[in-house]
């Protein structure tokens, strides 16, 4: 029999993309899928939006606000698929995204294979997206994938993963008590019960710049510093239980280094204790370095207002970029052969 697939897409006020998403899903060239969209308590009309799919593929389901790790506990509790594809609300999924992973399933030993793909950002031309490969592109150990992650800061966005249920079941469910990288820390463990992990070129997502509605915006609040903390902390933990080598050392405080600026200087006691974390792996975390051009800056207002302003400013950034895209996007919408017609 042909596996069913379940699309699960957790939704929190994303009225802009998620007709786009559910089109994309809906447009997968594989022949058994189920949609799942659960709305996190939209202050929106993501719901009223998702509802007008409705059809016997397509649930959509509402929860009081809870946060995007127990939307996907509840989508999954409701999917009854042999495999799951994680989706964003403002991701999109190539037409054969599904089917080129499945082909590749065809050919591997047992359920706890986990399947990757190609991957690409955009902000709404997705027709100029750029595949750009990383080392992660490959064939590789859960122990080599961690590695390369955490040494070289790279990582995989959610819709690029194709799950077994057996392989589901195995890393547990979505952590609801972190606020920020609660999907670094799931895949993480779900990539510690995996056997290996194919990577399937042929398969394509898009990972959309959304900006600060992004469930993974980070805003240097409190409650997001403390779960990066918690997650950074599991990373370390997940992948030295594999093995505890100097390579793996040195992977993880260059993952401590190289996002030890969001926590410094302003919160002494996270940094205290990430600058112990790093001891135990038998380093030390220098004090970060901003670009050259904001050394002037620095000197005259201090590192804290330093940092602030470069933050600001990327933001402004990349909110020019994107507008700037929407507006090309609107002069002449693109189109792909299959799946994607009308998106937008």
């Amino acid at each position: 029999m042909t596996p069913l697939v379940s699309i699960l897409i957790p939704a929190y006020n994303a009225e802009r993309w998620i007709s786009e998403t559910i089109q994309s899903a809906l447009g997968q060239t594989w022949p058994r899928k189920e949609i799942i969209v659960v709305d996190d308590g939209s202050l929106d009309r993501t719901l009223e939006i998702a509802r007008q799919f409705a059809s016997a593929d397509v649930l959509a389901v509402a929860q009081p606000n809870q946060g995007a790790a127990a939307a996907r506990n509840k989508a999954y509790g409701l999917c009854q698929g042999e495999y799951t594809q994680w989706l964003d609300a403002d991701d999109l999924l190539w037409p054969d995204k599904i089917s080129k992973q499945m082909e590749a399933r065809d050919r591997c030993i047992g359920p706890r294979t986990l399947f990757s793909s190609a991957w690409a950002y955009f902000y709404y031309r997705w027709d100029r997206a750029n595949f750009s490969s990383t080392s992660l592109w490959g064939d590789l150990s859960p122990l080599e994938w961690l590695t390369r992650k955490m040494g070289q800061n790279l990582h995989m966005p959610n819709s690029t993963w194709l799950v077994s249920r057996e392989l589901t079941h195995a890393a547990g469910p979505w952590d609801p008590g972190l606020s920020l990288d609660d999907d670094g820390e799931y895949f993480c463990r779900v990539i510690l019960a995996s056997d290996a992990i194919r990577f399937v070129s042929e398969s394509k997502v898009l990972y959309r710049i959304s900006g600060s509605s992004s469930l993974s915006n980070f805003d240097y609040s409190r409650q997001k510093l403390e779960s990066q903390l918690l997650s950074m902390q599991s990373h370390i933990a997940y992948i030295r239980s594999l093995e505890d080598s100097e390579r793996v050392r040195a992977a993880c405080l260059n993952y401590l280094q190289r996002r030890f600026m969001r926590f410094y200087p302003e919160q002494v006691a996270l940094v205290e204790h990430l600058q112990q974390v790093a001891a135990i792996l038998g380093g030390q975390l220098e004090i970060p370095r901003l670009p050259w051009k904001y050394s002037w800056m620095q000197k005259a207002f201090g590192w804290t207002v330093t940092k602030r302003a470069r933050h600001h400013y990327n933001r402004w950034k990349s909110l020019f970029a994107r507008s700037w895209d929407k507006a090309l996007f609107h002069l002449r919408r693109p189109r792909l052969a299959t799946g994607l017609e009308g998106v937008a």
